[in-house]
């Protein structure tokens, strides 16, 4: 429902921050990577989440679009709420937990509190591969598409193809049709490859 919320730091401590944004102070549950990250600004974007429930609206807030992403590959898992995969991303850096989940180590995971050897079991075997698709690169933040080959990947990861997959299609895209071509165009012929 919100991608983000622009806005004055009106408060800020280790579990949640309140953003003024057009006169509104919204409550976001944050992660304590999120919470390092904001440092002492006076002004934040913050990509959040709405979790709604029966008795609950509850929006949670993240530094980057790489942590929102990952956080929401968690949660996914079956047996892991929203509370336990803000307390993931407190306890490790969501680059230590990608790589602990992609290279499987069960270790690690169970490190983590409230986390026992079979809900790592469980997200090692849920996650493992889409971990492994997007590649290391995916909780880096989007970069500001300058170029039309960049757009036209970011389109492609988004709707789910591989990086270098959708790399390779892009590739051919522009072989076979010219540097001249739209995003759209681009896309379209790359879709086509995939």
């Amino acid at each position: 429902m919100f991608e983000y919320i622009d806005g004055k730091l009106a408060f800020k401590c280790p579990t949640y921050i309140v953003v003024e944004a057009g006169g509104v102070g919204y409550h976001l549950n944050i992660s304590l990577n999120t919470y390092s990250s904001l440092a002492n600004t006076e002004r934040c974007k913050v990509y959040t989440w709405l979790h709604v429930k029966e008795d609950a609206h509850t929006l949670y807030g993240f530094a980057d679009e790489g942590e929102r992403r990952l956080f929401l590959h968690l949660i996914s898992v079956s047996g892991i709420g929203p509370n336990t995969g803000r307390m993931m991303l407190s306890s490790i850096t969501p680059v230590e937990i990608q790589t602990a989940i992609v290279n499987a180590d069960l270790a690690l995971i169970q490190r983590i509190k409230g986390i026992g050897a079979k809900s790592a079991q469980r997200l090692v075997l849920e996650l493992q591969d889409k971990l492994k698709k997007e590649g290391s690169g995916s909780l880096i933040a989007a970069p500001l598409n300058n170029t039309v080959r960049e757009e036209a990947l970011s389109a492609l990861m988004m709707l789910g193809f591989a990086k270098p997959a959708s790399e390779k299609a892009i590739d051919n895209a522009v072989k076979n049709g010219g540097q001249d071509l739209s995003v759209e165009q681009m896309i379209k012929i790359a879709l086509k490859n995939l």
